[in-house]
């Protein structure tokens, strides 16, 4: 699937791999990026052969924030200019495919909302996530403040909005922010290889399972998740891809040699 404008897209091994592309203005949400990242986010949910995403962006920055340039005087012009830029993060947040954000440089703002908003992060060494809001006399938006409470806790959530904490790759894992930091010319390579493992699995299953994590958000106790989980195990049993592979494991367990462990 070939790239155009400000994105660049390719699809291999079932994995998107959607890179932001205008390094001129260092990947910033402009409208028109917003447009295309909305576009391409609803036509690879569409595309059967893909089963997640990697979303990063073209050297040197992730994603430095968003481009406010295009917002009206008025509260309300303001707020829907405000909301339009939010999509371009809330479609990546919204989405059922599996998501990894390789970051692989400055994540600021609404940049770094981007990268709240995928399931799992992987950083370079160089990535630095920053909010930013109140050193330029923002209030954080679009979700920032509970993205980020949610992922590291208030301790960690305030130290970065209120002390302006910058996070590099090592801290970001070291306080749970990204997954793993990842030598910076290796990151979208590793990021690509988890997406694949992933996307090697039943597509709708692993739609199901990240559903389900987050809606264990609003469980109150250990009963309710079991009936929550049993409705979607039972479902799965049903599944062609349940029976395949459990055939395919009852195959090698009949023509393991009898003196082989299990």
């Amino acid at each position: 699937m070939p790239g155009v404008g400000l994105l660049h897209v390719e699809v291999s091994d079932g994995v998107g791999l959607v890179r932001l592309d205008d390094p001129g203005r260092r990947n910033a949400l402009s409208l028109p990026l917003v447009d295309e990242i909305v576009a391409t986010v609803a036509r690879l949910e569409a595309d059967r052969s893909v089963g997640a995403l990697v979303v990063t962006g073209a050297p040197p920055a992730f994603c430095a924030g968003a481009d406010l340039s295009d917002l009206g005087r008025s509260r309300d012009s303001r707020e829907a200019g405000l909301r339009r830029i939010y999509e371009g993060f809330l479609a990546v947040a919204r989405t059922p495919l599996p998501t990894i954000a390789a970051v692989n440089g400055a994540a600021v703002g609404a940049g770094m909302n981007l990268a709240l908003a995928c399931d799992v992060r992987l950083a370079g060494a160089r990535a630095r996530f920053e909010t930013r809001f109140l050193e330029l006399g923002l209030h954080p938006g679009g979700g920032h403040t509970w993205m980020l409470r949610r992922i590291v806790g208030p301790q960690v959530a305030l130290a970065a909005l209120l002390f302006g904490e910058v996070l590099d790759g090592r801290e970001a894992e070291r306080v749970g922010l990204a997954w793993r930091c990842v030598d910076d010319d290796h990151l979208v390579e590793a990021a690509m290889g988890m997406a694949r493992s992933c996307a090697a699995g039943p597509h709708e299953l692993a739609k199901r399972i990240k559903a389900t994590v987050r809606r264990q958000a609003a469980v109150a106790d250990h009963d309710q998740a079991v009936d929550l989980e049993l409705v979607e195990q039972l479902w799965s049993l049903d599944q062609p891809d349940f029976a395949d592979r459990l055939a395919r494991l009852e195959r090698r367990v009949r023509t393991r040699p009898a003196d082989t462990a299990p």
